[in-house]
């Protein structure tokens, strides 16, 4: 991994429209299963007794969404306005590298402009993306005080070791997580899947994971295997309608 210095700075590298698509499949994606999870988000910015929690004043987001009959084909070019500052945008990046790094022939976060993405969704005017705004932007200033508070000075003035001292400490919530790193790895745990989700929405992430899309079958349809079967049963068995399953009903 190479240093990061202050004169970094993420550049944006792909138009509003192509970040609004991508904003659409992360939103039909894994990732807006996820976000139910995390719908108490007051939770995650209440200050802890041991540590330290950022106080921050967020400025709510006024703008109007898509409307109730939205063209997803051909989204508007600037349906609202981004809201991560600069220096936001570059934490972002970094932050996204140390979780994707290039590897191979693969792309990093970054090279597939996962950044934009993120700034995309934080600043959607959606409750779900706007729970996700107050975690996220406490979750980087929190990265910010506590990089200040072990080496005096911003986590991307750092060197790559001491930036993977502070992510080490709050990559995972389990218990063996100190107390006063609960909060944060936490919320960093909703960040890495956003992340995540959204490297696997880009074409680069979608050729790793080996996904081939909308691609026609030669003859009959298969059907389902039997690893797909039986997450169909467990999921109807989970919802109480293993009774209803299969069964066929006349028009």
């Amino acid at each position: 991994m190479t240093e990061r210095f202050d004169s970094y700075k993420y550049q944006s590298g792909i138009t509003r429209r192509e970040s609004l698509k991508w904003l659409g499949l992360l939103a039909a994606g894994s990732a807006s299963v996820a976000v139910s999870k995390y719908s108490q988000a007051a939770e995650l910015v209440t200050p802890s007794k041991t540590g330290h929690w950022p106080d921050l004043t967020l400025s709510p987001i006024t703008a109007k969404g898509y409307g109730t009959d939205p063209n997803l084909i051909i989204p508007p070019s600037s349906p609202w306005p981004l809201t991560l500052t600069q220096k936001q945008l570059t934490l972002v990046a970094i932050l996204a590298d140390i979780i994707v790094p290039s590897e191979g022939s693969s792309p990093s976060a970054t090279q597939v402009h996962v950044p934009d993405v993120i700034d995309e969704w934080v600043s959607a005017p959606y409750s779900g993306q706007q729970r996700d705004r107050v975690t996220i932007l406490h979750a980087l200033a929190w990265i910010d005080d506590e990089a200040q508070l072990r080496f005096k000075a911003k986590f991307v003035q750092l060197s790559s070791k001491q930036q993977l001292a502070i992510i080490d400490d709050i990559a995972y919530r389990n218990k063996q997580t100190p107390v006063q790193f609960q909060q944060i790895a936490k919320a960093f745990d909703r960040f890495r899947e956003l992340i995540l989700a959204a490297y696997f929405c880009s074409p680069a992430g979608m050729k790793d994971i080996g996904y081939m899309g909308n691609v026609a079958i030669a003859g009959d349809y298969p059907g389902p295997d039997d690893a797909a079967k039986q997450h169909l049963a467990t999921v109807l068995e989970d919802l109480g309608l293993t009774e209803y399953a299969y069964k066929a009903t006349s028009v």
